[in-house]
């Protein structure tokens, strides 16, 4: 009797244990945090400051990335506010060239690859505010001291994620602290235009600009080598750009195709009818 009982028992407690796990699932519809999140970050840190941009001087990587981490850990991952950054972004600040900051919209790859690194411009993946978070993934937990690696809230979920709000308050402080030149690389070939008129250019980064420190702004619109060119210098998005710049006072250039962008392109599809550079 007593076997006969159990196995019953055993099935009914698998079978509510599945129905429970699957019902659970993952708490947010986005990835979870990078795997071993901490070691890269930290590496990152020291890689910059000992050989990608040796000139911001010593940094204690360790104390940002305690910085980093408490900005979003033991709270809830849909209340992460930009200001919740500060403390991170005050141990990471260095100066930005002038001439050198590169925004930009639909196309991160191709800006790094452009930025080299620093080497030619700096966007804001190549400060180091911005080096150590690239391409990675976060979120915290409500009262726990660990990252969430099974999943993290999408900007569809909530605004206040921590990852997003990471990007604004950089954003914010990359634009207020660019000057001279400033360049906008954008992608001609972008469904929905090469300007979006919202997201982190247009909401966060051309209010913060300062005007008195800007002399101006050169805007490159770069068609895919296999893209349709659906945006250009003068029409649709990028006119609403000029306009808008041109509103606040400033100085705009705008460039089509430009080559030195087109050079890189072509790196990869040199045999491709738009890399038939006259000669």
């Amino acid at each position: 009797m007593m076997v006969s009982l159990f196995y019953p028992l055993f099935f009914v407690s698998v079978l509510c244990m599945n129905s429970f796990s699957g019902v659970q699932g993952k708490k947010w519809k986005g990835e979870g945090t990078t795997q071993n999140l901490e070691s890269i970050f930290i590496g990152r840190c020291y890689d910059y400051i000992r050989t990608v941009n040796p000139a911001v001087g010593e940094k204690n990587c360790s104390q940002i990335w305690e910085a980093f981490k408490n900005a979003f850990i033991n709270k809830n991952p849909c209340n992460i506010l930009p200001k919740d950054y500060e403390l991170f972004i005050n141990l990471t600040f260095h100066t930005i060239p002038p001439n050198k900051s590169l925004f930009w919209e639909n196309n991160q790859l191709l800006v790094s690859s452009f930025a080299g690194r620093g080497l030619r411009y700096m966007s804001l993946s190549d400060t180091l505010f911005g080096f150590v978070g690239n391409l990675l993934n976060w979120c915290g937990q409500e009262n726990s001291p660990g990252l969430d690696y099974e999943s993290c809230p999408t900007a569809m979920e909530c605004e206040n994620n921590a990852v997003d709000s990471f990007w604004r308050m950089t954003s914010i402080i990359y634009a207020q602290h660019s000057s001279g030149v400033i360049q906008v690389l954008l992608n001609g070939s972008a469904e929905g235009g090469a300007y979006p008129q919202t997201g982190f250019f247009a909401d966060y980064e051309i209010p913060n600009l300062q005007k008195d420190k800007i002399s101006q702004v050169l805007i490159w619109v770069v068609d895919d080598i296999e893209g349709p060119d659906l945006d250009s210098c003068g029409t649709n998005s990028v006119k609403i750009l000029e306009n808008r710049l041109e509103t606040l006072g400033y100085d705009v250039t705008c460039t089509d195709n430009y080559k030195s962008v087109m050079f890189l392109l072509c790196l990869d599809n040199p045999d491709h009818s738009k890399c038939a550079f006259a000669s």
